[in-house]
C-alpha cells in the first residue's frame, strides 16, 4: 500500500474494514518493532499512532545504539549482553543509518573508577556483547587522552579509554521500521488515538479510534491488542481498567546543541559530571555537537516535556566543567529537545537507579501491555511480545519464527559500510554544482539512505532559483509520498531533524515548506496558520528555557 499522506483516507478505511489478528497501540521504537516482527511472521497487522510517528520517546533520546556501559555498574549483566550484541545486528541492518561511533572515556584523578577498574569493565563490556577483536576496548595514557582530546581539562586526567558504540537519529529509525512493516504487509496511521477499548465477555476484542485530523471516528476489530505506548502505557491501562501491580516511573532526559565551534571536541566523549554521580556524552553531528542526557523524575505533562532553565545550565555547567576552555554560557546554546524515559516503578529508588530492563503485563481483558526497555533492543521486545501473541491466540497457525534480524530498513539497502561511503561520495559529487558541501551529502544520506536518489532527482527536475529551499522542497516532496507526513512539525523535526541540528533553516524556509503543504494537502487558511502556529511553538521550546 502506498504510504502516502495523499493516500492516508485509504489506509484509514483499510483499518475499519478488516479484521486484524493483531492491533498494536503506539507508533514508537517499541510499536514499530512490534509491527515488523508481526507482519513478517504473516499476522494480519494494524498499527495506530495517537500523534506522529516517533513523536515521544522515540524522537528524544541520545540517539546512540549503545550498549548501556553503565548499566554494569548496576550488575545488569544480562540487560548489558542483550543490548550489546544487538548494536551490530541493527548496524547490519541499516549501516547508513546506525554509524559505527569510537567513544572517548576520559578518566579522571577525582571522580569515576579507577584505571584497572574501567579496563576490567570495558573488557567485560566486549565481551558480552560479542565486540570484534578490532573494535575492543584500547586503553590510553594520560598523553594518549589528551591528545585525543586537546578540550580536556589537563590537571584532572589520569588517562583514558576508546570503546565502540553506534550513532543513529532514533525518529528515522523508527519511520524506517514502519516503512518496512507496511511493506511487509502492516497496516499504519498516525493521528489515530483510541478513545475506548471493545469488549466481547470481557476480553478485549478491538478499540475505538477517532482520526485526529479530521475528527471522525471509527472501529478497528481485532483478536491480539498490544498497548506500546511509551510514556503512555498507564494512561491506557487505566482506560482499561486495569492498573494495578506495577506502574511506570517517568524520568526526564534533556539535551542541548551547540554549533560545532563552540564545542569542537574531536571525537564523541562520555565524561563525569564533576560533584555529582552521572555521565553525559558529548556527541559531533554534522555542524553541531550535542551533550546530553539529564535523569530527573517527571510528573508533569506527558505531551509538554520541554527544556527546563534548570536542565540547561546543570548542561553548560558539566561541559564547562570538563572542558574549561570553551566558556560556554546559555547564549550559546542553538537548539534542545526534552523526552521522558517509561521505566518501571521500584521503591527506594532513584531515577538514576531505575533499571532499563522491559517488562510485560496481561490484563484480566487480555490487554498485553509492553513498557521499559531501551531504544537498542527494540527488536528483542518485539521478538517477545510477538512470541506471547503467536503462543496465546495463534498456537494452531503455522507462523514464521522471528527473522527480523535478517530484514533490511531499506528499499535499497547497503550491504556494507564501504559501501555507504562510495554512494556518499557519489551524492556529494551531485550536489556540489549547487554548491552543498561533503556534509550535506552526509546528511542525505544518513537520513534517506539511497533513496536520496529519488530526492535529488526531483530537485534537478525542479531546477530552484534557491537550491537551499528547492532541496528542501524535494526532500518534502519524498517525505509526503513515502512517509505519510501531516504536518509541518512532522517534516522538521522528525523527518529531517532540522529543529534540532539546523535550525536556521527552519528559519529560512517554514514558510516556503507550509505553502506547499497547503498547496498539496488542501489547507484552508485557518489550518496553514495553525500549522505554522504550532511549528513556532516547537522552535519556541527548543530554544527558551522555561525556569
Amino acid at each position: 500500500m502506498n504510504f502516502s499522506a495523499l493516500n492516508r483516507s485509504a489506509l484509514l478505511s483499510r483499518l475499519q474494514s478488516e479484521h486484524f489478528d493483531l492491533i498494536i497501540i503506539g507508533g514508537g521504537i517499541t510499536g514499530a518493532g512490534i509491527a515488523l516482527d508481526a507482519a513478517s511472521r504473516g499476522l494480519k497487522t494494524a498499527l495506530v499512532e495517537k500523534k506522529d510517528f516517533a513523536y515521544g520517546t522515540s524522537s528524544r533520546s541520545t540517539k546512540l545504539i549503545h550498549g548501556g556501559l553503565r548499566y554494569l555498574k548496576q550488575l545488569e549483566f544480562g540487560l548489558v549482553k542483550e543490548v550489546g550484541s544487538e548494536r551490530a545486528v541493527v548496524h547490519k541492518l541499516a549501516p547508513h543509518l546506525v554509524v559505527p561511533e569510537k567513544m572517548l572515556l576520559p578518566l579522571s584523578e577525582k571522580k569515576g573508577l579507577g584505571y584497572w577498574l574501567t579496563s576490567i569493565g570495558l573488557k567485560v563490556y566486549d565481551l558480552l556483547a560479542g565486540v570484534k577483536s578490532e573494535d575492543q576496548r584500547r586503553m590510553l595514557t594520560k598523553l594518549q587522552t589528551l591528545k585525543h582530546e586537546p578540550l580536556l581539562r589537563k590537571d584532572d586526567i589520569k588517562g583514558g579509554a576508546i570503546y565502540a558504540e553506534y550513532r543513529t537519529d532514533d525518529a528515522r529509525l523508527t519511520i524506517e521500521i514502519i516503512k518496512t512493516a507496511v511493506r511487509h504487509g502492516a497496516v499504519v496511521s498516525n493521528y489515530a488515538t483510541v478513545t475506548e477499548f471493545l469488549y466481547v465477555d470481557r476480553n478485549v476484542t478491538g478499540v475505538k479510534v477517532m482520526d485526529v485530523l479530521t475528527g471522525t471516528s471509527f472501529i478497528l476489530h481485532g483478536t491480539a491488542i498490544v498497548n506500546a505506548a511509551g510514556p503512555w502505557v498507564d494512561q491506557l491501562r487505566e482506560l482499561n481498567k486495569s492498573k494495578k501491580g506495577k506502574s511506570l516511573h517517568l524520568t526526564k532526559g534533556v539535551h542541548i546543541v551547540l554549533p560545532r565551534e563552540k564545542l569542537p571536541v574531536h571525537q564523541a566523549i562520555y565524561f563525569d559530571v564533576e560533584g555529582d554521580n552521572r555521565m553525559i556524552f558529548a556527541i559531533p553531528r554534522g555542524r553541531t555537537t550535542y551533550v546530553g542526557t539529564t535523569d530527573t523524575n517527571y510528573t508533569g505533562d506527558q505531551d509538554q516535556v520541554v527544556t527546563s532553565r534548570e536542565d540547561a545550565e546543570y548542561l553548560i555547567k558539566a561541559i564547562n566543567a570538563a572542558f574549561p576552555l570553551v566558556n560556554l554560557n546559555l547564549n550559546d546554546v542553538e537548539s534542545s529537545w526534552a523526552g521522558l524515559r517509561p521505566l518501571i516503578h521500584e521503591e527506594g529508588k532513584s531515577a538514576s537507579e531505575l533499571s532499563r530492563k522491559d517488562e510485560i503485563f496481561i490484563s484480566d481483558s487480555d490487554l498485553i501491555s509492553i513498557a521499559g526497555g531501551k531504544l537498542t533492543g527494540y527488536r528483542k521486545m518485539a521478538e517477545r511480545v510477538v512470541d506471547l501473541v503467536a503462543e496465546k491466540y495463534f498456537d494452531d497457525r503455522t507462523l514464521k519464527s522471528c527473522e527480523t534480524e535478517r530484514i533490511k530498513l531499506a528499499v535499497s539497502p547497503f550491504l556494507s559500510v564501504a559501501e555507504v561511503k562510495q554512494y556518499e561520495r557519489e551524492v556529494e559529487m551531485r550536489i556540489e554544482k549547487y554548491g552543498f558541501t561533503k556534509q550535506k551529502a552526509n546528511y542525505l544520506v544518513e537520513t534517506f539512505g539511497k533513496e536520496a536518489n529519488t530526492i535529488l532527482s526531483h530537485l534537478e527536475r525542479m531546477n530552484h532559483a534557491e537550491p537551499e529551499a528547492g532541496l528542501l522542497l524535494a526532500e518534502l516532496s519524498f517525505c509526503l509520498q513515502n512517509e505519510i507526513v501531516c504536518s509541518l512539525t512532522d517534516f522538521f523535526v522528525r523527518r529531517t531533524g532540522l529543529v534540532y541540528f539546523n535550525i536556521e533553516l527552519v528559519y529560512r524556509h517554514s514558510k516556503t515548506i507550509a505553502l506547499h503543504m497547503q498547496q498539496l494537502l488542501g489547507w484552508p487558511d485557518d489550518q496553514l496558520t495553525k500549522e505554522e502556529n504550532e511549528l513556532t511553538a516547537v522552535v519556541n521550546d527548543a530554544v527558551r528555557f522555561k525556569n
